[in-house]
């Protein structure tokens, strides 16, 4: 049993960097470690919770953490981050370190905040989710990483996806009103997003709450790859007032394609079924962070 003054910790053992959580967690001396598989993170925390943990912390990337999120909604637990990822989104927007000693000794301390997080049909996102080209550029990058490393595969996925954009028919429902779009990309993310360069679709500090969609809108490839250029060099406010490009901050949305929809959730590949009914779920996590400054 561990000690009623310490926190469970939970690093998935198939991480990069969870020999570094480890030797930082053990160093500390205020944390009950557990390693687990990927596959026993839900069940852990859930099991955790239940036996009365006030606080759980988790080692892991955007995906790992959303996963906890996803456990831990509806219960008053208090989440507590120390980063493990490639880009760590979710913590570098709270303010959290990514110098494992900072947040491990950030994780010991009582500040809270609340924290939006997104849903779409059950499951959990905390940063952004999307719909049509990013879910096959997610796709091809995860199959050129293992041999060119992330960020030269993401160029190379970046380009391919450029070439080959193919529009799709979505009826986006916002606020009772439904309207049809022909687009290759719907993009989602939880809080008021950044629409200029070099910041794009990165979270606006102090910006709205919100669910903040983003539609891209266009009649042919060549336009599509005319709509990209411009919001690379001048951003989407750029775009917005060419007329192909739109945007609303909402709390809930209904995305209605055919078929089954592949659906990016974090940078994570989910096929869920039509509609995709996205809300906000206000204030929903406690999570240790800094105070805002």
């Amino acid at each position: 049993m561990a000690e009623p003054s310490r926190v469970p910790a939970i690093v998935n053992l198939r991480s990069g960097t969870a020999e570094a959580a480890r030797e930082a967690l053990e160093a500390s001396g205020a944390f009950d470690l557990h390693q687990v598989e990927p596959d026993a993170i839900d069940s852990t925390i859930r099991d955790l919770v239940k036996s009365g943990a006030r606080r759980i912390l988790v080692a892991g990337g955007d995906g790992t953490i959303a996963t906890a999120a996803a456990a831990l909604l509806g219960t008053d637990t208090e989440l507590a981050i120390l980063p493990g990822g490639t880009l760590n989104h979710f913590a570098r927007d709270l303010g959290i370190s990514t110098v494992a000693a900072e947040a491990v000794e950030l994780a010991a301390n009582p500040g809270t905040r609340q924290v939006d997080v997104g849903v779409v049909n059950g499951r959990v996102f905390l940063n952004t989710s999307s719909v049509g080209g990013y879910v096959r550029f997610v796709h091809t990058r995860e199959k050129l990483e293992q041999h060119f490393g992330y960020r030269l595969s993401s160029m190379i996925s970046a380009v391919r996806i450029a070439t080959t954009l193919r529009r799709m028919g979505v009826e986006i429902e916002v606020e009772g009103r439904s309207r049809i779009f022909r687009t290759p990309l719907v993009f989602i993310g939880v809080g008021e997003r950044e629409l200029e360069f070099p910041v794009l679709g990165g979270r606006v500090k102090d910006g709205r709450r919100g669910l903040h969609i983003m539609v891209v809108k266009g009649r042919s490839r060549l336009r599509m790859l005319g709509i990209g250029a411009v919001a690379i060099l001048r951003g989407l406010k750029a775009v917005s007032r060419s007329g192909h490009f739109e945007d609303v901050i909402v709390d809930r949305a209904t995305i209605t394609m055919r078929g089954q929809g592949w659906v990016a959730l974090d940078g994570e590949i989910a096929r869920l079924g039509t509609p995709l009914e996205y809300e906000l779920r206000r204030g929903a996590l406690s999570v240790v962070c800094p105070p805002p400054t």
